[in-house]
């Protein structure tokens, strides 16, 4: 069976990855409980930006008759789309959760329900973002279609604000239970493990 471009590049990509995140382990440049300087900028230049989206969002869809705000809507979605995916493959390639070795069960899978949720939820922000836009581009500016594409960016929106919430409550409880996991991404009010 022939292999495909895809699988080639694919197979290198995550080798690549994974040899690198090897090197960091055995030269204890990272560990379980510490995420790197990447990750950190990364987490955090990610609340600037969801930040920056909820500012500048568009109240109406008419505002899209602005070319200006129509190619500054596509763009934004576009780069944040990138920089989300490019994220979710540095973060699953090269760190590891911080939580300790002694966490329940259910709570490591409630971090990572909510850590997955809010990278589906925020890519469908962007993706149905882009989807209103194009559907806006093509004379599709009202009806059944843009009222869905619309209903399910709301809700991916209102999703990301309650696993937005639901990641800082879990946060802060890290924080008073001083066993590490705030003091792993968060670069004030360190906690003592």
């Amino acid at each position: 069976m022939p292999i495909s471009v895809f699988e080639i590049f694919g197979n290198f990509i995550f080798t690549d990855l994974n040899s690198w995140r090897n090197y960091l382990e055995e030269t204890n440049l990272i560990n379980q409980t510490r995420y790197s300087i990447i990750a950190k900028l990364m987490h955090w230049g990610f609340v600037l930006l969801f930040a920056y989206g909820v500012f500048k969002q568009v109240d109406n869809v008419a505002e899209l008759s602005d070319p200006s705000l129509f190619r500054l809507e596509i763009f934004f979605a576009g780069i944040f789309i990138l920089l989300l995916f490019g994220r979710f493959v540095y973060m699953t390639k090269t760190q590891r959760s911080a939580l300790p070795e002694n966490t329940s069960y259910i709570q490591k899978i409630a971090a990572k329900f909510v850590h997955l949720g809010m990278y589906i939820s925020l890519g469908s922000i962007a993706l149905t973002g882009l989807g209103i836009g194009g559907l806006y581009w093509i004379g599709l500016k009202e009806g059944l279609i843009m009222e869905a594409v619309i209903s399910i960016h709301e809700f991916s929106v209102t999703a990301t604000y309650w696993l937005v919430g639901i990641h800082i409550l879990a946060a802060l409880y890290h924080r008073f239970k001083a066993d590490g996991v705030w003091s792993a991404m968060v670069p004030f009010a360190k906690s003592e493990n």
